[in-house]
């Protein structure tokens, strides 16, 4: 718990609001000062990347394929397999609609950035150059007859890289990854998580020409799988697409522009349109890594000897990332109803649960405003839930440690501007075998109650719990029960 206030504390301060906001104008200006160099980007790009210019005398480590490979990496099933899934799950299909401009934004800024390392990047050994921001702010600043300042702005800069390295580039892939391999394979997540440190220390280990070997056989084969399996389910559904494209930018547009919050049904539980922009916003940013400055770190190793070549090719990573790649996961996700899905399973009766003040488990004292539930062992799942999730026929489809929760009306969420709140709990099995759960506790003012259906009758369903990879994986078996379990 101290482990997660710590990371939540650092990432209030590092992608608070106002981050988001000057990274926004930032974009918008490097948009028009480049005379929307998007468009070089996605033209001159692309033939640098497919070799036209190479020159195997320019300094540098490895080619402009590997280095965008490297780049993209760090980004492809980052935030555009979790980070779009917890967009939608939060803010509702608006947000894509935010990421879909953010992604144009995000070009601009990947090219002025990439383009500024590679003016200042060291290649004393050419065999082995090196750069990033923080070569450019010591080198930008000594310039001016600044250098101390800019050794302590390099080295603020190099301090918050490692900590956004080590939680959004390492703990939440790895995260992610524990959490599907536990969900679909039962496997500790301690265990997937030494796996994965083995694996990539081999990589790491041998330098950014491995990184970059490793990178350019692998990250276009991830994403040409995943490209392809997204493209399958959205045949099979293709006559949702126009509807649901209408619903992420009538979603995402406010009030006054004729604009409508999406409707809190099934599992989703709605969000107002600023909240829909922002998860979109820090989404795309976090999916891109635009003006982040890790990629520029990665391409400062690519073979040339002209800066803006690589910023361009760098321009193209926020396009495939987000404007491809996320758009696909999105639609996936929104056409086969994976975001608002219907229970899993249903309890009798109203009577059997009952709303309850929590009670601290170290002194057994009441908990003022706090509330949990007592239910009776779970029903077992529909039958549409046990053909996503394969089960066999008479089994229950519930799995040990899994996470439910329980929709209440409760004290108004800010957020989404209803009163619709989640109650969470772990599945577990009591001493006669039976599937119960151990609800957590929800803090409210007012006593929570039954969310109330269209027709009056109580809500009286349990939804599985999918955060991140989870969902994505849930939308493909949705479709295909089985094909988010491999892919």
């Amino acid at each position: 718990m101290a482990l997660n206030d710590l990371i939540n504390s650092i990432n209030g301060i590092l992608f608070s609001n106002y981050t988001v906001y000057a990274l926004l104008i930032t974009g918008i200006v490097f948009t028009f000062w480049s005379v929307f160099g998007q468009y070089k980007a996605l033209t001159h790009g692309i033939s640098v990347v497919r070799g036209k210019y190479d020159d195997h005398d320019d300094p540098g480590a490895i080619n402009h394929f590997q280095a965008l490979s490297a780049a993209l990496s760090a980004t492809v099933g980052l935030g555009n397999i979790a980070g779009v899934a917890v967009a939608v799950a939060l803010g509702g299909p608006g947000a894509i609609m935010w990421m879909w401009v953010i992604g144009i934004l995000g070009m601009s800024l990947k090219m002025t950035e990439v383009t500024q390392s590679m003016l200042y990047r060291n290649t004393d050994d050419p065999e082995n150059p090196h750069g990033g921001p923080m070569f450019v702010v010591k080198k930008g600043f000594a310039e001016w007859g600044l250098a101390p300042i800019g050794s302590i702005i390099g080295g603020v800069f190099v301090i918050t890289m490692i900590i956004s390295a080590i939680t959004g580039g390492n703990m939440f892939q790895a995260w992610n990854v524990a959490d599907i391999t536990f969900t679909y394979f039962q496997v500790p997540q301690v265990v997937t998580g030494i796996v994965l440190t083995v694996l990539v220390g081999l990589v790491i280990l041998g330098g950014i020409k491995r990184i970059g070997a490793v990178a350019g056989r692998i990250v276009p084969l991830m994403c040409a799988i995943y490209v392809i399996s997204a493209l399958v389910v959205l045949v099979a559904n293709i006559g949702d697409i126009p509807a649901m494209l209408g619903l992420i930018v009538k979603s995402g547009l406010p009030g006054f522009m004729g604009g409508e919050s999406a409707d809190a049904t099934g599992a989703f539980l709605g969000g107002t349109f600023g909240y829909a922009a922002m998860w979109g916003v820090k989404r795309a940013l976090f999916s891109s890594e635009a003006g982040q400055g890790s990629s520029p770190i990665a391409h400062s190793a690519a073979k040339t000897d002209e800066p803006v070549r690589e910023g361009v090719v760098a321009g193209l990573e926020p396009f495939i990332d987000t404007i491809v790649v996320c758009t696909l996961t999105a639609l996936v996700i929104l056409s086969t109803g994976a975001y608002n899905r219907n229970a899993e399973s249903e309890f009798a009766t109203p009577e059997s649960i009952q709303f309850v003040q929590a009670t601290d488990s170290e002194t057994g004292e009441v908990r003022p405003d706090t509330w949990t539930l007592e239910t009776p062992a779970l029903p077992a799942m529909t039958s549409e839930a046990r053909r996503i999730r394969q089960a066999p026929e008479h089994a229950s489809g519930w799995r040990e440690g899994e996470t439910i929760f329980f929709v209440v009306a409760a004290d108004q969420d800010l957020n989404t501007g209803r009163d619709l709140r989640k109650i969470t709990g772990t599945v577990n099995r009591d001493e006669q075998d039976n599937w119960v759960v151990s609800w957590n506790s929800l803090e409210s003012k007012m006593k929570p109650h039954f969310r109330e259906h269209a027709d009056g009758s109580f809500d009286l369903g349990v939804y599985g719990d999918y955060s991140g990879a989870s969902m994505t994986a849930y939308a493909f078996d949705r479709q295909f029960p089985g094909l988010g379990k491999w892919l």
